[in-house]
């Protein structure tokens, strides 16, 4: 459920007419609702309410805005962060320190470094050699890093190859047959306090089969661990629980995940944390556009060319990803279109042959299901600004990610005197 409505035939997110954001802000703009972020996050949780004290974290990198991570701190959760960046903001938002579990295959050693000054409260080792590099790090600070190992289970995760994390070709983790060697060696060096191990085999996964697959060979790798006399106390199981983007999406129910992790994981006797980003916010925001004109097309659909382009909603070029598009006033009627945006890519494509409501120039539209990698992956591609972002609470809203616009962007570069 999200709280995007039509309320007397005018589009609304909770009670705002999303007309208003536009006159106010302008167009393109993310909106995200309050509403719904809390709405999900509790949802998540109470799906895992039968577990014991299982640790929640917001995969930040799918919405790092400032405002929305004030609203998941709120709601308890801490934060999964894959680079020093990503960790500052989730300070900023006022989650503690000791929530923050720091992810990524390439953390630099001024990361680490910080990472750790900080008092973050884990680390995912991605490979042996970061390990060390940590334990050393830990060590000339007389720190003591928690830190779990990441695994690569050689799981299929049947999503878009791009956001594929589980397979033996992808770079994350190591395999899980040189777990137990590399476990070991990093068990026995100072700096480190090794507590566990991590999987995570993709994002917007459909189906729970491969996280069962996943996680039954993790369960297996615990006892082995154990066997060999190693300490086994926090599994992070991460995140990647799907969401709907289109009519005939059915992901599974947060429910219905929680039921499978309880009985997979029943006997490991072990403190679970989890990392969900996309279903937490994906349908917690829209991104609100403005058709600039409507271009016949040389077949039946014409082009409905929106002032909204690749580089603020990448994933239709990237993952050839679909996100509804609906009007703010529909009036009822349909047409098929092309969907495009103004930047100078064929790549530039949202949609083609889509059936949609009937829209002409100067008509508000959104596309659905932005609230996760949409503005955080944006970029200044053709000089274009940046996108603002707009919090809604009930009745009320407020711009809580500014538009950056291309004059300010233009003054952060400089010509040397050598060019002048």
């Amino acid at each position: 459920m999200n709280h995007f409505d039509l309320i007397n035939g005018v589009l609304h997110a909770e009670d705002v007419a999303l007309p208003d954001i536009a006159a106010a802000v302008g167009t393109p703009v993310y909106i995200y609702s309050r509403a719904t972020l809390e709405r999900h996050a509790q949802v998540f949780r109470d799906a895992l309410s039968s577990l014991d004290n299982p640790h929640l974290a917001f995969a930040v990198k799918s919405n790092p805005n400032l405002a929305v991570l004030k609203v998941l701190a709120r709601q308890g959760y801490g934060a999964d962060v894959v680079s020093g960046g990503e960790m500052d903001r989730a300070l900023a938002a006022g989650i503690a320190a000791h929530d923050i579990v720091f992810s990524g295959v390439g953390k630099t050693a001024e990361e680490i470094v910080r990472a750790l000054k900080a008092g973050i409260g884990q680390f995912n080792i991605e490979s042996e050699e970061e390990g060390r590099e940590l334990a050393t790090l830990a060590d000339a600070l007389n720190y003591q890093a928690n830190a779990v190992l990441r695994i690569n289970p050689d799981v299929d995760a049947g999503t878009h190859g791009k956001i594929s994390t589980g397979k033996a070709d992808n770079k994350f983790g190591v395999g899980i047959h040189r777990a137990p060697e590399i476990y070991g060696r990093l068990n026995a060096l100072p700096g480190l306090n090794m507590r566990g191990v991590a999987v995570h085999i993709g994002s917007q996964l459909t189906s729970l089969e491969p996280l069962e697959t996943a996680f039954t060979k993790v369960g297996a790798l615990v006892q082995d661990l154990r066997d060999q006399g190693h300490k086994v106390t926090h599994v992070d199981l991460g995140g990647g629980l799907g969401v709907r983007y289109r009519d005939g999406d059915n992901p599974p129910e947060p429910a219905e995940y929680g039921a499978m992790v309880a009985r997979v994981t029943k006997d490991w006797g072990v403190r679970l944390m989890f990392e969900p980003g996309r279903v937490i916010a994906g349908n917690a925001g829209v991104l609100l556009t403005r058709v600039i004109r409507v271009k016949p097309g040389s077949g039946n659909a014409p082009f409905a060319i929106v002032d909204a382009a690749m580089n603020d909603l990448a994933r239709p070029a990237l993952y050839d990803a679909w996100h509804d598009f609906d009007a703010v006033e529909p009036n009822g009627r349909k047409m098929t279109a092309n969907i495009v945006g103004p930047v100078c890519e064929t790549g530039d494509t949202f949609a083609m042959g889509r059936e949609i409501d009937v829209v002409e120039a100067n008509d508000l539209a959104i596309f659905r299901t932005a609230g996760a990698y949409g503005a955080t992956m944006a970029s200044t591609y053709n000089s274009r600004g940046l996108v603002p972002e707009v919090l809604v609470d009930g009745d009320k809203f407020a711009v809580v990610a500014e538009r950056i616009s291309p004059e300010t962007i233009l003054a952060a570069e400089h010509v040397p005197d050598w060019l002048k």
